[in-house]
């Protein structure tokens, strides 16, 4: 073996020491100080150290967000693919991609579905709007009362695009919304969007409320992939897309408070974990996606008050090759993400926590009242005859009374 080699090995070997040192002193540090000191025996616990959806008040010129998704396009239960949730001092809340499986996180955290109708769209991998069928059918269905509105970007073709995308989507999905048409209110089904060019740099693709948010192209498979900065307050987050480092993101993301930017798996983890070959491994890993090593290049080169490294399943057989490649080329304040992780950002702070959601979570009312069902004779009917026929009468008198208590209930006639 020659030295260079084994002095990569020692180096290597040293840096997993110092982690696992500073891990221990952190896990020691956060058992002492957790929750801080309980002065009454029936008091609480001063400093809650986890987030409780629900329980915490805004301040007007905060940032909340919540990664509900971190993954990668294979399913894992603990990962969900691409969603960041931002909600913003003046009650603002936008979604930002809604990739496979993340409407599980999305709704554990028990916001009325009338506040999370605004769905920002980096690109059209399904890895990043994948469950945006079960926020549409969902939130239908719990309590949204009107339109879901998207953003997303044009592609080099407009078979490429947002548009295109959400027409067929809907198309595909023809028979779901005809059915709950006729038993719901078909507002709520329906689907706005705002299609933006993906060529745009640094442009304003949606200001109200004080809410700015931007767009800048990324270099991700295809033409089309952005990434999006969000402005509140005198408050700069950026929520980078699947993209290679590129220019657009160092010149525009430069001195953000919060910078997101995914951060690869490495190209022998890909190989080992994965399943890939070592070719699409490291094409994968270094052209098509980030790596760790241009990921910390990234953030040393912009400087943020705070970076936030996704897109990879982040455990034991994966962190630690993370993490040592991003420290290779940036020594900031960092997090890796993963599913459920949140940072409030303020003027004076960036505090990162961990969500406490229930799994078994209930959509919650908000202030609107929800609608009443179509007028009859309004919607097409989409059973036919043939299967009104087979109606079964019994069912019917069965559950006559448990109905006329429910009308009377509810002054129904």
């Amino acid at each position: 073996m020659g030295d260079q080699s084994m002095q990569k090995i020692i180096q290597k070997q040293v840096m997993t020491g110092v982690l696992l040192l500073l891990s221990s002193f952190l896990t020691v540090s956060g058992v002492m100080a957790a929750g801080g000191a309980v002065k009454s025996p029936t008091g609480i616990a001063p400093d809650r150290y986890v987030y409780y959806p629900g329980t915490e008040e805004l301040k007007k010129d905060e940032i909340r967000l919540v990664a509900c998704g971190t993954g990668l396009p294979a399913a894992r239960r603990d990962q969900a693919a691409t969603c960041f949730l931002a909600e913003v001092g003046n009650g603002d809340k936008f979604l930002f991609d809604i990739g496979t499986g993340s409407m599980t996180n999305v709704a554990a955290l028990m916001i009325p579905y009338d506040f999370i109708n605004k769905v920002f769209l980096t690109h059209l991998h399904t890895d990043h709007w994948g469950d945006l069928a079960t926020l549409w059918a969902g939130g239908w269905t719990a309590g949204r009362t009107g339109p879901l509105r998207i953003w997303g970007p044009t592609g080099a073709t407009k078979d490429m695009g947002t548009a295109y995308a959400v027409e067929h989507f809907l198309k595909a999905y023809n028979w779901d919304a005809k059915t709950r048409n006729f038993v719901l209110s078909p507002k709520p089904g329906e689907i706005i969007v705002k299609e933006f060019d993906y060529k745009a740099e640094n442009a304003v693709v949606y200001q109200e409320n004080d809410v700015t948010i931007k767009t800048l192209p990324a270099i991700h498979a295809g033409d089309g992939p952005v990434s999006f900065i969000l402005e509140y307050a005198g408050l700069k987050v950026v929520i980078g897309g699947d993209t290679f480092p590129n220019k657009w993101y160092i010149k525009y993301a430069a001195n953000a408070d919060l910078a997101i930017h995914e951060t690869f798996l490495t190209p022998p983890d890909l190989v080992k974990f994965y399943g890939q070959s070592p070719g699409q491994a490291l094409g994968v890993g270094t052209q098509i996606h980030t790596s760790p090593q241009a990921f910390g290049k990234v953030m040393s080169t912009i400087k943020p008050r705070h970076a936030v490294g996704y897109h990879f399943f982040n455990e034991q057989g994966t962190h630690d090759d993370i993490l040592m490649g991003v420290r290779e080329t940036y020594k900031g304040p960092l997090s890796l993400a993963v599913d459920n992780m949140v940072w409030n950002i303020s003027k004076e702070a960036i505090v990162e926590r961990m969500v406490v959601s229930p799994d078994q979570a209930w959509s919650v009312a908000g202030p609107n009242k929800p609608p009443n069902p179509p007028a009859k004779g309004t919607v097409p009917d989409p059973l036919t005859d043939f299967i009104k026929a087979g109606h079964w009468s019994p069912a019917d008198e069965a559950q006559a009374e448990m109905i006329k208590d429910f009308k009377a209930k509810y002054n129904m006639k």
